[in-house]
C-alpha cells in the first residue's frame, strides 16, 4: 500500500492545493483582514562532495537552487519539502520528498540518471525548542527503502542560525546492491547496512535580507557497501557554501499589503531560446504545441532590501495539451515570484520567478532538444518566469478593474547548463510564450 501513496506525483497532487487554499483560512477568521510577512527564502548553493566510487575524479560538484518556505499545512526547506499530517504536543507526521545525493564523476551523471528524490514518512518528537529526535521511512523511485533516525537541533544565537545533526541510516540490501553495488552490470551481492553521518548546515545575517549559508558533514559507509569491488572511500565527505534571501528576522513581522492573486494564462511551445524571445526573434513551433496554465500567488512580503518589491509563493499546475507528437502531459510548479511595480504613465510591473518544474513526461520541444543534444532527458527541471503585465483598472480608468492584470510571460524550463546533477548534468529545456489574466483575491 505505501508504495501507491508516496510516489512523487501523488504527493505534488497533495502539496500544490494545499499551497492554494493554506492562506485563506485561520482557526479564527475565514478571511484575514490583514496579511503578515511569512517565513520565506530564496538560495543559491554550491555542494561539494567527495567520491565513494573506484575513480580517477576525486570530488564532484553541483549548483543548488533552494526555496524555503513554511506554514501550518506545508513546509519547503531547501533540498525536502513535505506536508504536515498530524501536529500535536510534542508530536509531528509529515510525508516528504528529499534530494537524496548520487556523487558520480559529473560525465557518468546524464547516462545514471544524477541525484535522486526520494519520498517517505517522517516522525518527529520534539525534545525542548532546540533539539529533536527524527524516524524516517524512506523510498527512492524504484521503491529501494532506507530508514533514517537522527538527533538534530535548531539554535539561533544573534545573527546565527545552527543546524547540527547526527544520523545512522539503514539501508536494505537491495538499496545496497543498487548504489554501491552497481548491480545492473555487476555480480556483487550486497547485504543490509547501516551507515552513520554527522555535521550541520548553517545561516548568518549579513544586512536586511541579505543571508550567507555555509554547511559540511562526514558519512562512514557500512562494511557491507565498503566491501563493493566499486567502492575505495569508506568516508566521505561534504560542503555547502552560498547565499540567500530571507525573511529579515532582525525585525518583528508587519502586515503586508500585496493580495493572494489567480493567474490563468495559455502558451505556445516555441524552438527559441531565451534571449531570442527577449530580442522579439521567437520561432514559432511547427507542431504548434500548446499549453494552459493555472498559478496561485501566496504573498510572503511587500518589501525586499527597504524597496516595494511583492514577493510570492506560487504553486502552479501545468496541462500540456495532445498534438500530433505529443499526448497530455501534467507539469506541476513551485516558484517564488518577484514583481516590481511602475505607476507611470499607467500601473504595470515586471517578475521573474524561480523554482521547480516537475513533468509526468517530458514534453515534445523538451524531448526533441535533448535528443538532438544527445542527452538523457530530466523530469524534474529548474523553472524560471519572466513576466510583464498591465493593470486594467488604471489602463480604463475603472476603478472596478483594479485588481485586474493582463499579461505576456515566459514559461521557461532548463538544466542550469550542466552545473547541476538534480537535473540530470544536461543542457537546454523548453520556453513557451504565453499571455495570461491575473485576478487579486
Amino acid at each position: 500500500m505505501y508504495k501507491y501513496v508516496f510516489n512523487l506525483k501523488r504527493l505534488c497532487l497533495i502539496i500544490v492545493p494545499l499551497l492554494f487554499v493554506s492562506s485563506a483560512y485561520s482557526e479564527d477568521q475565514i478571511v484575514p483582514l490583514k496579511e503578515k510577512e511569512k517565513d520565506w527564502g530564496i538560495a543559491a548553493v554550491i555542494r561539494t562532495a567527495s567520491i565513494p566510487y573506484t575513480t580517477e575524479t576525486e570530488t564532484v560538484s553541483t549548483f543548488i537552487p533552494m526555496m524555503f518556505f513554511e506554514n501550518d499545512y506545508v513546509f519547503i526547506n531547501g533540498m525536502e519539502g513535505g506536508v504536515y499530517l498530524y501536529q500535536q504536543s510534542d508530536w509531528q507526521l509529515s510525508a516528504l520528498m528529499r534530494l537524496r545525493y548520487f556523487d558520480l564523476p559529473k560525465e557518468a551523471q546524464n547516462k545514471a540518471g544524477g541525484d535522486v528524490v526520494d519520498t517517505g514518512l517522517q516522525a518527529r518528537y520534539s525534545i525542548n525548542n532546540e533539539w529533536f529526535f527524527d524516524t524516517e521511512l524512506m523510498v527512492d523511485p524504484k521503491f529501494r527503502s532506507y530508514m533514517n533516525f537522527r538527533l538534530g537541533a535548531e539554535i539561533e544565537s544573534g545573527d546565527w542560525w545552527f543546524n547540527p545533526s547526527i544520523e545512522a541510516r539503514w539501508k536494505e540490501s537491495e538499496f545496497n546492491n543498487y548504489y554501491y553495488g552497481l548491480n545492473d552490470s555487476s555480480n556483487d551481492t550486497l547485504s543490509a547496512g547501516v551507515d552513520v553521518k554527522a555535521g550541520f548546515m548553517s545561516r548568518y545575517h549579513v544586512t536586511s535580507n541579505l543571508y550567507l549559508l555555509g554547511g559540511s558533514y562526514v558519512s562512514r559507509l557500512d562494511d557491507s557497501a565498503y566491501s563493493s569491488q566499486y567502492i575505495d572511500n569508506r568516508w566521505e565527505f561534504e560542503y555547502f557554501l552560498g547565499v540567500g534571501f530571507f525573511t529579515d528576522n532582525s525585525r518583528s513581522r508587519k502586515n503586508i499589503s500585496n493580495k493572494p492573486y489567480l493567474r490563468v494564462a495559455h502558451g505556445w511551445a516555441t524552438p527559441s531560446n531565451i534571449g531570442d524571445i527577449i530580442r522579439l526573434d521567437s520561432e514559432k513551433d511547427p507542431h504548434n504545441n500548446q499549453m494552459t496554465s493555472v498559478f496561485y500567488g501566496l504573498p510572503l512580503t511587500d518589501e525586499l532590501f527597504s524597496l516595494p518589491i511583492d514577493l510570492y509563493l506560487t504553486p502552479g499546475y501545468v496541462q500540456h495539451w495532445q498534438s500530433d507528437v505529443q499526448n497530455l502531459n501534467s507539469e506541476f510548479v513551485v516558484a517564488i515570484k518577484a514583481y516590481a511595480t511602475i505607476p507611470w504613465p499607467t500601473k504595470w510591473r515586471f517578475g521573474v520567478a524561480e523554482g521547480l518544474s516537475y513533468i509526468n513526461r517530458v514534453s515534445y520541444i523538451e524531448q526533441s532538444e535533448m535528443d538532438r543534444k544527445g542527452y538523457k532527458e530530466s523530469k524534474l527541471l529548474n523553472y524560471l518566469d519572466f513576466s510583464f503585465d498591465v493593470n486594467l483598472g488604471d489602463l480604463f480608468n475603472q476603478r472596478d478593474l483594479d485588481g485586474v492584470w493582463l499579461g505576456y510571460s515566459i514559461h521557461h524550463r532548463s538544466a542550469i547548463f550542466e552545473n547541476s546533477s538534480q537535473y540530470n548534468r544536461i543542457k537546454g529545456g523548453s520556453n513557451y510564450n504565453s499571455i495570461y489574466i491575473q485576478f487579486d483575491i
